[in-house]
Order: C-alpha cells, then structure tokens, then sequence
C-alpha cells in the first residue's frame, strides 16, 4: 500500500512531465528521465555549523598527540604471510638469481638446470644466506624500508621488480625445459 502511494505521487508530481526522452536517471522507485527533474536551487543564506561540547574540548586538548605505531620487531611477525620480509626477501633473491643466470647463460651458453647442476646449488645457499640476514637485520632494528624509500628507486619500485624477476626466472627455466636447452 504504501509502495503504491509512493508511486502515484511520483507519477502525479509536477516534476514527472514529459519534456523530452534525451536522457534517463535511476530513481529508487522508477526510472524517470532527467530533463523531468528540475534543478534545486542553492540556498545561498543557509550555513551549517558544527560546535562541539565543551567537555568534548577539554578532552581533546588535553589528550598526548596521536604517534605513528610502532614496527614489530617479532620474528614471526616479520616473516609471517603478509609480514614485510617474505616477499621481498623472495625478491630480492629473484633479481639476483635472474641476472645472475641471464648473465652465466650469455656467457658461458649454459642453461639454468645446467649451471644449478654444475655447482649453483652452494653459490644459491650462500646467496640466500646472505640476502635474508642483510634484509632482516633493519627490520629487526625496527626500521621500516618505506621510510628509507625516496627518489627513483622506492620500496614499491623494488616490489614490483621482485615480482617480476620471480615470473622472469620461472618463465625463463619452463622455457628452457619446453625447448629442451639453452634459449641462444
């Protein structure tokens, strides 16, 4: 009953002529084009203003400043799935590992499984050693890489390249496998 009055009004309003079928707007009870819908105009006299209580002001003013929350030091908070140091520990590594195997291939014309075959596996192991500690010990310090990320290179910037150095590496050893050798 009361969705039936609500649409006789709308229908029987003065703002539902017909003028003409140009254009349509979704009304939340019928579609009315918008040429029928006039423009309200601005009041121009009418301010809304906003006072707080005075309790409300003697709270706030004497209320410590808000401070930035503090990066968690914890090991597993650091290194948990949606912590700071997987991916890009996992980045870092990719970058490494794909230039590294970008450039022994061009030289050398070896592929990936060849030179992990051929003595890559130590040279990986020390490298992973060695990049997860370099990445770890600031976060440990508690300092954050986006605040130490400005200019050209930023923390996002190393992200993104990470990520693609972790697709680069993967697509350039399935190629490799598909061809059955090196992509020279």
């Amino acid at each position: 009953m009361a969705a039936s009055s609500a649409m006789q009004s709308i229908l029987a309003s003065p703002l539902t002529r017909v003028v003409s079928n140009r254009s349509t707007r979704a009304n939340q009870f019928l579609i009315i084009p918008t040429s029928y819908v006039s423009p309200v105009p601005r009041n121009a006299s009418m301010r809304v203003r906003c006072m707080a209580k005075k309790e409300q002001l003697e709270s706030e003013t004497t209320s410590p400043p808000q401070s930035t929350p503090k990066v968690s030091t914890n090991f597993y908070d650091l290194l948990a799935f949606s912590g700071p140091g997987p991916e890009r520990i996992n980045g870092r590594l990719a970058m490494i590992g794909f230039v590294s195997a970008m450039a022994v291939e061009l030289s050398n014309g070896q592929d990936v499984f060849a030179q992990i075959s051929n003595g890559g596996i130590p040279w990986f192991l020390g490298t992973s050693i060695v990049l997860t500690y370099a990445s770890l010990i600031p976060l440990f310090k508690g300092i954050s890489v986006e605040s130490k990320s400005d200019g050209f290179m930023t923390s996002d910037a190393e992200m993104w390249n990470g990520r693609f150095a972790m697709l680069g590496l993967v697509a350039l050893a399935f190629t490799e496998y598909v061809k059955g050798g090196t992509l020279i």
